[in-house]
């Protein structure tokens, strides 16, 4: 089943791995499925049945004109669930803006299918500062973000990659070329107009209201040097809202922890899922 219909008819593509309990995995802007391979990879030899989707616009998915707000992408989670036959004791696993659609299921779906929930490098609960969340990422940052995007696609996301995201600089250079090259790749996958709709919807939504949605074991993976989602506005404050979450902060860590400390993450999701 590579494909999966949407309720709005949107096609999104599907990797189904392995078989047992199932864990979704939703990726992060603006990357596809494949961002979570290793992971994924690691899950289904362990066990467990690995579910990837490209979001909408991203990757192989379909490219719509519009469905970009939360509740549409919570929508296409639940559907996943469902074609899959992943909708009962399902754990769904969130990276980066991957993490809304976690939230958002939760309280749009009141959780349906869901025995456990892992929030990594995610923008939950609120991005955005603002006079009640000051630890936010500033408007006027979002506003360059997409002029950047705007202006050459290309560059902004090979040099987005650089600094921020892998954590690369004249000192440290946790990932190769190789990588970056690779990360952009993916993040050209997807089309302008998605790209720019998913920057909005991830800056500009507040869920801090679907935090007491979260009535299962819920894992927060972030950190502590993430500076493209600062882990006080998201991680710690996650932990502060969901009830009964484990918090777990990797010391000096990029936003892209997945690949950066890719198997340190797989050994805590395994961990966790085995709990």
């Amino acid at each position: 089943m590579p494909y999966v219909k949407t309720r709005d008819g949107t096609d999104l593509y599907v990797k189904d791995w392995g078989s047992g309990r199932p864990v979704v995995l939703t990726h992060g802007w603006p990357l596809n499925a494949d961002s979570w391979d290793p992971q994924a990879m690691a899950l289904a030899e362990a066990g467990f049945r690995a579910i990837a989707y490209d979001r909408r616009g991203f990757g192989r998915s379909g490219q719509p004109w519009s469905g970009y707000d939360y509740d549409t992408l919570a929508d296409d989670l639940a559907d996943v669930m469902a074609a899959t036959g992943a909708d009962g004791d399902a754990t769904i696993v969130g990276f980066s803006m991957g993490g809304g659609e976690v939230a958002r299921y939760m309280s749009r779906h009141g959780g349906k299918g869901v025995i456990a929930a892992g929030l990594i490098s995610s923008v939950v609960p609120y991005m955005l500062q603002t006079d009640d969340n000051p630890d936010g990422v500033p408007d006027s940052t979002f506003g360059q973000m997409r002029d950047g995007i705007k202006k050459d696609r290309a560059a902004f996301f090979r040099d987005t990659f650089t600094p921020g995201f892998y954590g690369v600089g004249y000192i440290s250079h946790p990932v190769s070329d190789d990588i970056l090259d690779w990360s952009t790749s993916l993040a050209l996958q997807a089309g302008l107009k998605p790209t720019l709709a998913c920057l909005d919807a991830f800056a500009y939504t507040d869920f801090r209201p679907d935090l007491a949605a979260f009535k299962v074991p819920t894992l927060i993976v972030h950190g502590t040097g993430d500076k493209t989602v600062p882990i006080d506005a998201s991680g710690r404050a996650a932990a502060k809202g969901i009830a009964g979450s484990q918090l777990v902060e990797y010391d000096g860590a990029p936003h892209g922890l997945n690949v950066t400390e890719s198997d340190r993450l797989t050994q805590d999701l395994l961990t966790f899922l085995g709990r």
